[in-house]
């Protein structure tokens, strides 16, 4: 990219808001991606040319003009606790760092209008104040934005009874595109399958609007089995069971409970562990249902701690693979959707041909109205060959992977990608936003970027 323009852009937005220092440019291009050594070898040298934190939407519209004029490749950023480089510019150019539009803008009955930088930590303690609650959330939820959320994630903690994002849990968001005037669209409906998981290749999100629930007094517990098998047997006739309502069933076979130190003294040794998020009141049937499946109620941290303590959300989906990393560095995952009817013959013939080299972990959820076991298998990373190997076999046996390795929207299965490329040429039409995310981007003359600079 050619230098020059940091005068009219500092002019443009102050010097406060434009960040051209090392440091800043370091830490701001980069995400989560080292949860995977194969992002890590490939997008650690990467690096933005600047940063660019605006305060409003005007200034977002100021800059996307800006970047059009100077033909400026821009890569959108929330929080940056995404896992697969969706906030690392590959070709350079700027970061927009959308992290200071953080207003609560309303919440009103069943849902809440936000800035895209909300934090959704702060946006469920508000909402909990008001008699409501999130409807689902990532791990990551303290840090992450609802922005950088929609943007970026697909489920999370709730989704056992609300389903994924694409599930009527986004109802309007405001998307900018990037052209030489940008455009302000306000999208709902199906219309906002392109931004959903899009990593800003489509528009520029500022604004959304989510569906709220109301607010259910919560109670944690771990639930203990001899073997995994019977853990998940229990979590999904516990996902069955319409009496209990529930926001978390994440079952995990031993070791892997053994990477939670903070809880150490309350698991099990040699147990599998099912971590529950279920309403207060349930307690009795949730013991009653784990008894069937020889399982017993062990930690219970009971509704009126809830967000007082550190939760047991705290050490599941990818926050699982987190704990595991800070004791053996040499470990990565895999996304995984098994079998409803099929899942656990497909454990066995995993443990069978694998053992210890991939431990088990599921998530049960509902994706599209239909309970599925969603699984983010911990696998001891020996090589590429290997890991891609282990990958073959799983889809070999049925199970389908959705590719954490890869930063490619097109690879991995991540929702249907031709829509994106078409809404992409539509709303960016010099292939600035984001570039080198889509597969087959601008395949009628090979990416304009790319093209240009080579």
């Amino acid at each position: 990219m050619a230098i020059g323009w940091e005068k009219e852009l500092s002019d443009l937005m102050g010097d406060k808001r434009l960040l051209l220092d090392t440091e800043s440019r370091e830490r701001l291009s980069k995400d989560y991606y080292w949860y995977s050594p194969v992002l890590d070898r490939q997008l650690r040298t990467k690096l933005a040319d600047g940063i660019v934190a605006p305060k409003d939407e005007r200034e977002v519209a100021q800059l996307l003009a800006f970047a059009y004029r100077h033909q400026i490749p821009v890569t959108v950023r929330g929080a940056g606790t995404g896992n697969y480089g969706q906030a690392v510019p590959l070709n350079g150019g700027l970061v927009l760092d959308l992290s200071g539009l953080d207003r609560i803008i309303t919440i009103g009955a069943g849902y809440a209008t936000v800035q895209c930088g909300v934090k959704l930590g702060a946006l469920e303690k508000k909402a909990r104040e008001l008699g409501q609650e999130l409807r689902i959330y990532p791990s990551t939820f303290m840090k992450a934005t609802a922005g950088g959320f929609v943007s970026g994630g697909s489920g999370g903690i709730g989704s056992i009874t609300w389903g994924n994002l694409w599930d009527g849990n986004v109802l309007e968001a405001v998307i900018y595109t990037m052209e030489e005037t940008p455009r302000r669209l306000v999208v709902n409906g199906k219309a906002l399958y392109d931004y959903i998981h899009n990593y800003g290749t489509t528009g520029i999100m500022t604004e959304l609007t989510i569906p709220l629930a109301p607010r259910m007094e919560w109670v944690q517990s771990v639930a203990h089995f001899d073997s995994f098998e019977q853990a998940v047997r229990f979590g999904e006739a516990l996902a069955k069971e319409e009496t209990i309502r529930k926001r978390l069933i994440s079952p995990m076979e031993w070791p892997i409970p053994s990477y939670f130190m903070p809880l150490a003294k309350v698991l099990e040794l040699g147990a599998a562990a099912v971590l529950l998020e279920t309403a207060n009141g349930t307690q009795e049937q949730v013991k009653e249902l784990a008894l069937r499946y020889q399982g017993r109620i062990g930690h219970v941290i009971e509704a009126e701690q809830y967000r007082k303590t550190l939760g047991l959300s705290d050490f599941t989906w990818n926050h699982t693979t987190l704990w595991a990393l800070k004791s053996d560095p040499t470990i990565t995952y895999l996304q995984a959707g098994f079998s409803p009817d099929q899942y656990l013959e497909q454990i066995r013939l995993i443990k069978n041909k694998y053992g210890d080299e991939v431990l088990l972990h599921f998530e049960w959820v509902r994706s599209g109205g239909k309970l599925s076991p969603n699984s983010l298998p911990l696998v001891k990373f020996q090589s590429e060959e290997r890991l891609y190997e282990i990958i073959g076999y799983f889809e070999s046996i049925g199970v389908k992977i959705f590719d954490p390795h890869t930063w490619m929207l097109a690879n991995g299965g991540r929702g249907e990608v031709g829509s994106m490329q078409r809404k992409k040429r539509e709303n960016d039409p010099l292939g600035l936003l984001n570039p080198g995310k889509i597969q087959d981007e601008w395949t009628e003359e090979g990416s304009r970027y790319g093209a240009r600079h080579g």
